[in-house]
């Protein structure tokens, strides 16, 4: 199947198969149908993309595929970086990882507001810098410099560093 233009029959017509292949994917029916929704939505907005030599379902499926990776992969790091605030570690942690584990946590809440924000969207949200520009709407470059300070003032207190002093932040028990 090719297409000019996505039209709500191609989409009527392959929906089943993409709601058989999420649920799969989700094991979960509520999981499934939103995750056919925002992978129709990245499709209706993108479907310019697709060569006419394309298979519709095809790439209707690699988009699933790819919004379910994404979303599994956001969801693990947001599931990290929450378990560090809340102080609840995968393992048994070493007094000196708890040490590090509330260094990092200081030192992340003595970021300027613009540099935390860039830091949570692409580390923890997943997104892209482009959609990070987008989101904040300042330059490209400006998401680039800001995450790079970010990222070098946090290595700096992992490295030994001093803490910054009265931290907002901390790891709870």
């Amino acid at each position: 199947m090719t297409m000019h233009e996505l039209t709500d029959d191609q989409i009527r017509e392959v929906l089943p198969q993409l709601r058989r292949f999420a649920l799969w994917l989700t094991r979960n029916p509520a999981g499934a149908d939103d995750l056919v929704q925002s992978g129709l939505e990245k499709a209706l907005t993108s479907y310019a993309t697709l060569q006419r030599e394309e298979n519709l379902r095809i790439w209707l499926f690699s988009i699933l595929y790819r919004q379910f990776i994404d979303g599994e992969r956001r969801k693990k790091r947001y599931m990290r970086i929450l378990s560090l605030f809340k102080g609840e570690a995968e393992y048994s942690s070493s007094p000196e990882e708890l040490a590090l584990t509330d260094a990092v946590l200081a030192g992340f809440a003595s970021l300027p507001t613009d540099q935390r924000a860039i830091l949570l969207l692409v580390g923890v949200e997943g997104l892209r810098y482009r959609e990070v520009a987008d989101t904040l709407n300042i330059p490209l470059g400006t998401v680039m410099s800001r995450l790079s300070r970010a990222r070098r003032q946090l290595h700096e207190l992992a490295e030994g560093a001093t803490a910054p002093v009265n931290p907002s932040l901390r790891r709870l028990k």
